[in-house]
């Protein structure tokens, strides 16, 4: 079931991040790689734009997708429109404890998940033995490890 995340929602919930930090989104993303490389989870992540002149962007990092609202719209609103046009709103899993977001898209038959609950599972410890399973790492893990450590001499 593939994960739909209201980005700045769940930054808000983590433990580990703040709002207030100009990298809150880059250090999400992080995150974001690292559980799926675990899960094998499709995710798309989606913020409000950030400046009033902001266009709408995309990206992809591997599998997971970055999404900023266009200038004008919300993440609140993207997120309500992919689960409307989706040939298959049952399919979806939204991240989000916009209560307004959350009736929207549970109308259109997706399921929701708080994005406390999803936050307790990012910030939960993980132990080495129950992790790895004694089984080498995916290229995702490995890539995700890489990026988490990335300038860090």
């Amino acid at each position: 079931m593939p994960i739909l995340i209201d980005g700045h929602n769940l930054i808000g919930r983590l433990a580990t991040l703040s709002l207030q930090d100009p990298d809150d989104e880059e250090k999400l993303i992080r995150l974001l790689k690292s559980y799926q490389a675990r899960t094998g989870k499709a995710i798309t992540v989606v913020f409000d734009s950030g400046g009033q002149f902001a266009l709408p962007a995309t990206r992809r990092l591997g599998s997971l997708k970055v999404v900023f609202a266009p200038y004008g719209s919300s993440a609140d609103a993207v997120i309500a429109r992919r689960v409307r046009q989706s040939s298959e709103p049952r399919g979806w899993l939204v991240v989000t404890s916009d209560r307004e977001l959350a009736e929207k898209v549970m109308r259109q038959g997706a399921r929701v998940k708080s994005a406390d609950a999803f936050a307790a599972v990012l910030d939960r410890p993980r132990g080495v033995a129950t992790e790895w399973k004694d089984a080498p790492p995916s290229p995702d893990e490995v890539e995700a490890w890489l990026a988490l450590f990335e300038g860090q001499d």
